[in-house]
């Protein structure tokens, strides 16, 4: 039977009033939800410090969904870890009747690339400079629902595949931060040799993509540009660059990828084969271990934000000469070796997490062609 989500779920039913609210709170933005994965929130002391947008609450078995940009999938599935956080109101926060629908289904259907197309289109209609939808086109999107035990049945499937690629991520965020623990106890204030990021190295920034479109019929690539990294993959709503490239700029699995520009960070590629876009440099090395530039770059990418924040444009970044001046410390050949049996078989299993991770998603979207 037919019905639109207003008949089975409400939306932005539970808001937070400042005027009554007392304490710290969590608070969760959307662009730190993608594809369900959620970002650690930004902890404010109290209301007033927080952003005149943080109003939304949510309870276990809710969707939150951005009704902004749809095609950028800032989309999750609310349980007992995040239904504290206080969301922001570019969210739509969809509550199901738990009588007609199981929670997790209508998480899965909300989230369905053919429900994210729908709003897109709908949010291009819009009069706003970027593409939005209101909660009202989220309420009159109307979706076939089985029986509740058939539901069920289908949501166990998908539930225990996103828990599982959640529980990897959580892991590689811990060894992540283990990695960076060892590296400022050991080599961090040490009295090493001292030299720079450029000559530790190489960081080479990526082509402006939209000359190297691919022709008819010849092979291409997706384009891996910030909202590609942020998300950690490309999807169909991805450019496309010819794959005749240079191979410098086709970024792989596992390669170090710096922005410097906009939003600056510094993330291990989680996706598949793309094409690197300006404004991305990817870090190799011919001479030192992965798990060494990554975690110099990222030592000083603090010092990098606060660069580019201070410029006078409406998109800061770094200079070369900036990489340039940051200083590193090199161990000595025996430090080094030493160093390097510990934190090497770190940086390898954090991309044996990453690959798996490449697998369960694309053993995902097989299960929902078959079942949707």
């Amino acid at each position: 039977m037919k019905y639109k989500v207003s008949q089975i779920a409400e939306i932005n039913s539970n808001s937070i009033k400042p005027k009554l609210y007392s304490g710290a709170l969590n608070y969760e933005d959307t662009s730190s939800v993608t594809d369900n994965c959620f970002i650690r929130p930004i902890r404010y002391d109290n209301i007033t410090e927080a952003p005149s947008r943080a109003r939304r609450k949510a309870a276990i078995g809710d969707t939150v969904i951005s009704t902004v940009r749809p095609n950028n999938l800032h989309y999750g599935f609310i349980d007992k870890n995040n239904c504290d956080w206080i969301y922001s109101t570019g969210f739509a926060v969809v509550h199901p009747d738990k009588k007609i629908v199981d929670p997790f289904y209508l998480f899965l259907l909300l989230s369905l690339k053919s429900t994210t197309q729908k709003l897109q289109d709908i949010g291009e209609t819009s009069k706003s400079t970027y593409p939005a939808v209101k909660p009202d086109d989220i309420a009159n999107l109307q979706f076939e629902i089985p029986s509740l035990e058939k539901q069920k049945k289908i949501s166990f499937i998908f539930k225990n595949l996103y828990q599982k690629s959640k529980l990897n991520n959580q892991i590689n965020d811990n060894l992540d931060d283990l990695m960076t623990t060892i590296f400022n106890n050991k080599i961090i204030n040490s009295k090493f040799e001292v030299s720079s990021l450029t000559n530790i190295a190489n960081y080479k920034n990526g082509l402006a993509m939209q000359k190297f479109r691919p022709t008819e019929n010849s092979e291409s690539l997706p384009v891996l540009k910030i909202r590609e990294l942020n998300q950690g993959s490309t999807d169909n709503n991805s450019d496309r660059c010819s794959a005749n490239i240079d191979p410098e700029v086709i970024v792989n699995t596992g390669d170090i990828i710096f922005s410097w520009s906009g939003t600056l960070l510094v993330k291990i590629w989680s996706g598949n084969k793309s094409g690197l876009n300006q404004h991305l440099f990817k870090v190799t090395s011919s001479e030192y271990p992965n798990w060494f530039i990554y975690e110099w770059t990222k030592f000083h990418l603090h010092k990098f934000q606060s660069i580019a924040a201070g410029k006078a444009t409406t998109m800061g970044h770094i200079k070369r000469n900036d990489l340039k001046s940051s200083k590193v410390l090199i161990p000595d050949k025996v430090s080094f070796d030493k160093f390097n049996k510990i934190m090497s078989p770190i940086y390898e299993k954090r991309l044996e997490f990453i690959k798996e991770n490449q697998s369960l998603m694309t053993f995902k979207e097989n299960l929902l062609t078959k079942y949707f």
